[in-house]
């Protein structure tokens, strides 16, 4: 008998409304409509479509997904909507890399700073301390 493999439910998060336009895979919220709702199942359907992207067109690929979730969307939109994120990923390792470079050069000048000739720091008086 094979293992089970664990099963990680994706937990999609509502995010806030900033257009009129409505992405695909989210709906307005009846209660606040300045937030949008996840609709699991039309987000589950572009990770597919992603996918699928990479073997066929455009177009077939936005047919597939407007007859799987009953929700039209134009090649151009798909199209749109990949971009959007390709670009939002790839920004987001660069600034990861920024912030790990950034890490490395403080404790390196820490390291400088606790090593070089001549070196000190202030004593903090507690008579001093007592009256600021």
């Amino acid at each position: 008998m094979l293992p089970r493999v664990p099963y990680k439910a994706k937990l999609w998060m509502r995010i806030p409304r900033l257009s009129q336009y409505i992405p695909f895979g989210y709906e307005v919220d009846p209660e606040d409509e300045d937030w949008l709702n996840p609709i699991p199942t039309e987000l589950e359907l572009i990770e597919l479509a992603r996918k699928h992207v990479k073997q066929y067109s455009l177009r077939q690929v936005a047919a597939w997904l407007t007859t799987q979730s009953g929700k039209s969307i134009s090649h151009y939109g798909l199209k749109k909507r990949l971009d959007v994120e390709r670009k939002r990923k790839r920004i987001t390792k660069i600034k990861r890399q920024y912030a790990k470079r950034l890490e490395k050069a403080l404790r390196q000048i820490e390291i400088l700073e606790k090593e070089r000739t001549g070196a000190y720091a202030y004593e903090e008086d507690n008579d001093t301390a007592s009256t600021s």
